[in-house]
C-alpha cells in the first residue's frame, strides 16, 4: 500500500511550490509517486474548480462549497488517490479534507461536526499518513499573492478565495493549527515565512523519515 501526504495551508503559504520541489526530490531518489491536487485532479474536479475558484459571477453558500468540494474530493479519490495507493506510490496532494474543514468550517462558519461528516463520506474515511502545514500570517500570504498576482499582470484577483478580506483568512489559519494541535503525529507544522529553499529542505527531512519508515 502506498503512502499518502497532503499539503496545506492558507493563500500565499508556498504549498504549491513545495508539493512541486517536494516531487523533484521523490524523482530524484527513484521513489513512484504522483502529485495532484484539489479542487481538480479529474475532468469531474476541473469542472467544478471553474465553478469554486476561477473565473465565476456565482455567489455560492457556504454549505454549497462544502458539498461541491466534497463531490471532487470523492472523484478524485476513486480516478487518483486510491489507484496510486494500490500501486503502492506516494501520493502528494495539494489540499484535502483539513482544508474543508478550515475554510468552510472555520472560515465561511458551517457547523465543524457536519463538515467533518462530510469530508468523512466523500473521502471514504481515508486520512493522511502526513500533512505539512505552511504557517504564515494572513497578511504576509495575501501579500505574497497580490505581489505574484501584479506580476502575472492578473489584478484585481480572480480566485474567489483570495479575493476574501484579511479577517476570512486569519480564521482559517486559527482552524489550520487547531487542527494540527488536534492531530499531532500527522501535522508538520513549517514556518513558511522563510526562503523557498530552507522550507524545502524541512520538508525533504520530513519525506526521508517516512520513506524510511
Amino acid at each position: 500500500m502506498g503512502v499518502f501526504v497532503t499539503f496545506e495551508g492558507i493563500e500565499g503559504s508556498g504549498k504549491t511550490t513545495q508539493i512541486k520541489k517536494a516531487g523533484d526530490y521523490l524523482k530524484g531518489r527513484g521513489v513512484p509517486f504522483v502529485v495532484t491536487g484539489e479542487p481538480g485532479g479529474t475532468p469531474a474536479g476541473n469542472e467544478l474548480r471553474k465553478i469554486l475558484l476561477d473565473k465565476t459571477a456565482l455567489v455560492l453558500s457556504g454549505r454549497t462549497e462544502v458539498l461541491l468540494f466534497a463531490a471532487d474530493r470523492a472523484q478524485h479519490i476513486k480516478e487518483v488517490i486510491a489507484p496510486a495507493m494500490q500501486r503502492g506510490e506516494i501520493v502528494l496532494c495539494d489540499r484535502f479534507s483539513d482544508a474543508t474543514i478550515a475554510y468552510q468550517g472555520y472560515g465561511r462558519k458551517q457547523e465543524i461536526k457536519s463538515v467533518r461528516e462530510i469530508c468523512d463520506f466523500a473521502s471514504r474515511s481515508l486520512v493522511p499518513d502526513m500533512t505539512f502545514l505552511f504557517d504564515i500570517s494572513a497578511g504576509k500570504g495575501l501579500d505574497r499573492v497580490i505581489g505574484r498576482a501584479r506580476r502575472a499582470g492578473n489584478v484585481p484577483l480572480v480566485d474567489r478565495f483570495e479575493r476574501e478580506h484579511l479577517k476570512f483568512h486569519e480564521m482559517i489559519r486559527s482552524g489550520y493549527l487547531a487542527l494540527a494541535e488536534e492531530n499531532p503525529d500527522r501535522f508538520r507544522v513549517i514556518d513558511a515565512s522563510r526562503d523557498v529553499a530552507a522550507v524545502h529542505r524541512e520538508v525533504c527531512a520530513h519525506l526521508e523519515g517516512l520513506i524510511k519508515r
